[in-house]
């Protein structure tokens, strides 16, 4: 039965390749336009249904959970991805499935799985950890490489090549290892992104980045090849740079009364079961949410006039960008080129909340690309938000992703999801 490694590589837009190394790693990288919108978990949600995010419900890196009334950013669990996997009928004829380092990973339908799980003590701090299955697996990686995967170069101030590292580390010896060797393995790729956000495209240190990509890629793929695998390489999203000041809906939102707060001393933290509109802000896109349906006109209004804003997209118009769920806003917006959304609500530094200047992907109710710098005094964040070069989630003809194959494909999928569709039908034919 043939293997396949499938390999997800964060920000490897075509437009970056073909500036920076057009013969990365010795392969030849055609274009494919991005999912909308075009972030980690929408892209991970698509290639592994061969769905739209209207179908597959990851309409963002978040989720707003009404039952909650709060938004919730970065969750692993599998059943927040709805619909048949691309490998569930090679699965039932037998062959094992691997998946490591994605996104909504726990408790998916493969053989075993490998992800970031760390262990948040009571009293502060964390115990850094890896989920997986089967309950040895971690343990022998680490072994097998020599060190245990460091989650401080995964995300945070020192995230850095160091954490592909170790991921291409550790899809080699799962490829190398008879028992663990799956015919189908899922891996993914991440220091590329965090260079593009620090400094945007065209930068030096970018260039330095591909540089390092270049010599993981072709590591990967000569291990591959040796132990009898088929490879696809794609990226999930292409990055822009950022060319001016972020956009804050939720301050807009709430200096029109429509967006609520609870004081406590002087710090602010949001009042979702009493805000009538509030923004789930995710780089270039951001979900808009209205709990208060008497007040949406209103809130349009704000939103609409808000500068920065290229467009605001109701439900009827997300569904024509096959993006609209259960899960959507009642709005979407999309930023203008050079912009981003950003998710804090207030403007003096007093308010802000405690979770503000730390790493804390889970509580803040908006990807926040300023834990990518330190702030003062360390190790906190920063909170200027003028830091950030680069950010992603607009799609379109100057937001490709590259994608390279061994294995027989169509030439020139238009889409991301036209990509997802052909491997799906690759791995039923042949797996």
């Amino acid at each position: 039965m043939p293997k396949l490694l499938v390999l997800q590589v964060a920000a490897l837009g075509h437009d970056l390749v073909s500036s920076t190394c057009p013969k990365l790693a010795g392969q030849t990288w055609r274009p494919a336009e991005s999912v909308f919108p075009a972030v980690t978990c929408t892209a991970q949600g698509t290639l592994r249904t061969a769905t739209s995010p209207g179908v597959h419900g990851m309409v963002a890196n978040g989720k707003y959970f009404p039952e909650l009334a709060k938004p919730l950013f970065w969750e692993q669990s599998s059943n927040l991805v709805t619909g048949p996997r691309i490998w569930e009928p090679a699965r039932s004829r037998g062959a094992r499935i691997g998946m490591m380092f994605w996104q909504q990973s726990l408790g998916e339908s493969v053989d075993f799985v490998l992800s970031p799980k760390p262990i948040h003590k009571h009293g502060g701090g964390m115990i850094q950890n890896c989920y997986c299955r089967p309950r040895d697996l971690y343990e022998r990686l680490t072994r097998q490489i020599g060190r245990p995967f460091n989650l401080m170069n995964y995300w945070g101030p020192l995230a850095s090549r160091k954490s592909t590292e170790w991921i291409v580390e550790s899809l080699d010896s799962v490829m190398r290892t008879p028992e663990w060797a799956p015919n189908l393995l899922l891996g993914y790729l991440p220091h590329l992104d965090y260079d593009l956000q620090r400094h945007g495209p065209g930068s030096e240190k970018v260039a330095k980045a591909v540089e390092q990509l270049d010599t993981y890629l072709s590591q990967i793929i000569a291990t591959a090849a040796n132990n009898g695998y088929e490879v696809l390489i794609a990226g999930d999203y292409a990055i822009g740079p950022v060319t001016s000041d972020p956009v804050f809906p939720n301050r807009a939102l709430r200096e029109a009364g429509l967006f609520d707060v609870v004081n406590v001393g002087r710090r602010t933290y949001p009042d979702f079961f009493g805000s009538a509109a509030f923004a789930m802000a995710d780089h270039e896109i951001a979900h808009v949410y209205v709990p208060n349906p008497d007040r949406g006109k209103e809130a349009l209004q704000v939103l609409a006039a808000l500068p920065g804003v290229d467009e605001v997209l109701d439900a009827e118009a997300q569904r024509e960008r096959d993006v609209f769920h259960a899960s959507s806003g009642n709005f979407l917006l999309v930023a203008n080129p050079g912009r981003w959304f950003a998710y804090p609500w207030w403007i003096e530094k007093e308010e802000e909340p405690d979770f503000a200047s730390h790493v804390d992907i889970h509580n803040k109710p908006g990807f926040d690309p300023c834990e990518l710098f330190f702030g003062w005094p360390p190790p906190g964040v920063s909170r200027n938000p003028r830091r950030v070069r680069g950010s992603h989630g607009r799609a379109g003809s100057d937001r490709q992703v590259a994608w390279t194959t061994t294995i027989d494909l169509p030439e020139n999928p238009a889409t991301f999801l036209d990509l997802a569709a052909a491997l799906e039908a690759w791995i039923n034919q042949y797996i």
